[in-house]
């Protein structure tokens, strides 16, 4: 090893020529510089996402810091090794601290955010068979992932306007490290996270015990203790796609989310850094990761969607519009025969109401869908939507024909009231529907998604308590959801 380095030490000094330099880990710098931003005590986190079109991108935090005079900016990022060759990856953002901006809180509660680490990045090729960063493994997509683990609604929540203080250092009270450990252990190929990674937005009163010096506000440290720390297992075993929830839009913690998970290209327009900027900020393009076999996942940001139905007047109805024309076009792709509608607000599923009858889905969304697809609500070719943001499990059949719908938000934030059982008999999730039957249950857990074998088509759909005990297990076919359980499940 240390042969090597003096060997790359003279390619570096020498000058020998960029690509043999670049292939050696040099960029401008000298060797020890290249060395340094590649120590692992300067990763604070590595994982791979899957972008548009199934573009692999490995990501890593870091918080080394260019020595004085360095005049390369990508020149703090680590070397990334990809089938034996070195390349340096590219810098996404550099270390900010950003002024405060309108937030979702009053701003005596709230603070700038401060990210003193540098975000790097690099496109993986399609060509990768073995990927690695500052000595760690990074995992590479299959063409056909078998196992999908399915989650949502994993932060911590600190929230003085809901007087919600979750006791954030009790893993039984706040499960998420342990739902991301049981979830590594099952070997997925697939992450599928469907929003809210981060929720501690105000400071730990100092009269309540379960969260004192807890991190918060919406820079590094608290998007470190909500996501990064806690999934770090779970990020080292499989590739990761990304649904953008709430709780990540631009007046809460979007400053995070562009810098550290969204997968199109940084921008300072898009940043949320800017409440100006906001329009652009909260909202972005539908996009497919194909599972292989004609199957795929659509990727849809509803994170500004509101409660209320928008009015055809309203510019969100018209942008929604747009999405959904959108989300027909990928489902209609040539060879699709099987298309997985993500987003975070459940759309034909309940939101629990202690002793009411359960709430619709989201009226915004239902609004401008109708205004496309009466009474379908979704395009043809989807064929199951999943969903986050409600703090439960559902698994909903619908006699009505309309696409299979699975809630599975209980992966760490407090949870909802249970559903009632059984459902009052006029309760719909939106007009036109009718519930055939539901599966459910409000205990922290997550889920597995199984590709059925042949000649069977679509996916199982497996609901586990954080421990990972099987709890019910679905069947997809077609729009259709068949699952071994009824009503609701007692852990």
């Amino acid at each position: 090893m240390k042969t090597q380095k003096r060997f790359t030490s003279l390619i570096c000094l020498a000058g020998i020529g960029a690509a043999l330099a670049i292939l050696h880990g040099c960029s401008g710098d000298s060797a020890d510089n290249a060395d340094a931003a590649s120590a692992p005590a300067n990763i604070q986190a590595a994982w791979v996402e899957m972008g548009d079109g199934n573009q692999a991108i490995a990501r890593v935090i870091t918080n080394y810091t260019l020595p004085s005079g360095t005049t390369d900016a990508n020149a703090v990022c680590p070397i990334l090794m990809v089938n034996g060759a070195q390349s340096r990856m590219t810098l996404r953002a550099g270390p900010a601290t950003v002024p405060l901006r309108t937030t979702a809180s009053d701003p005596a509660d709230s603070k700038p955010s401060d990210f003193p680490v540098s975000v790097c990045e690099a496109v993986l090729p399609a060509a990768a068979q073995q990927a690695s960063v500052s000595g760690q493994t990074l995992p590479l997509p299959k063409e056909e992932p078998q196992r999908v683990i399915v989650l949502a609604d994993t932060g911590c929540r600190l929230k003085k306007a809901d007087n919600a203080w979750q006791p954030c250092g009790d893993g039984t009270a706040w499960p998420f490290a342990s739902v991301a450990a049981t979830a590594a252990s099952m070997n997925p190929d697939l992450v599928l996270h469907i929003g809210d990674y981060h929720y501690r937005e105000n400071a730990c009163p100092s009269d309540v015990a379960g969260c004192q010096g807890s991190p918060w506000g919406y820079g590094w440290d608290t998007w470190k203790a909500d996501l990064f720390k806690p999934a770090a297992a779970l990020m080292a075993k499989a590739p990761w796609v990304m649904v953008r929830g709430n709780h990540e839009e631009c007046a809460r913690a979007g400053q995070g989310w562009m810098r550290f998970l969204d997968t199109r290209a940084y921008a300072d327009g898009r940043s949320c850094n800017t409440p100006a900027n906001d329009d652009a900020g909260n909202y972005s393009d539908p996009y497919a990761v194909s599972l292989g076999r004609g199957s795929q996942v659509i990727v849809f940001d509803s994170s500004k969607a509101g409660k209320t139905a928008l009015k055809t007047t309203d510019a969100q109805f018209a942008f929604y519009q747009k999405q959904f024309q959108a989300v027909a076009a990928l489902a209609a792709k040539a060879g699709m025969t099987n298309t997985v509608f993500t987003n975070h607000h459940p759309i034909l599923a309940f939101a629990p109401v202690a002793g009411s009858t359960p709430a619709p889905g989201n009226l915004a969304l239902q609004s401008a869908m109708t205004s496309l697809y009466p009474q379908a609500y979704y395009p043809p070719g989807v064929q199951v939507a999943l969903h986050g943001h409600v703090h439960d499990f559902q698994a909903i059949n619908f006699a009505s024909g309309h696409p299979a719908t699975i809630v599975s938000g209980n992966a760490g934030d407090n949870l909802d009231v249970a559903l009632p059982d059984p459902l009052p008999a006029k309760a719909q999730p939106a007009p036109g529907t009718t519930v055939d039957s539901i599966t459910h249950h409000s205990s922290f857990g997550f889920m597995l998604m199984e590709r059925r074998a042949a000649p069977a088509t679509g996916w199982s759909f497996k609901a586990y308590t954080t421990a990972g005990k099987l709890l019910a297990t679905c069947l997809q076919a077609g729009t259709a959801l068949s699952c071994d359980k009824i009503g609701f499940l007692t852990p």
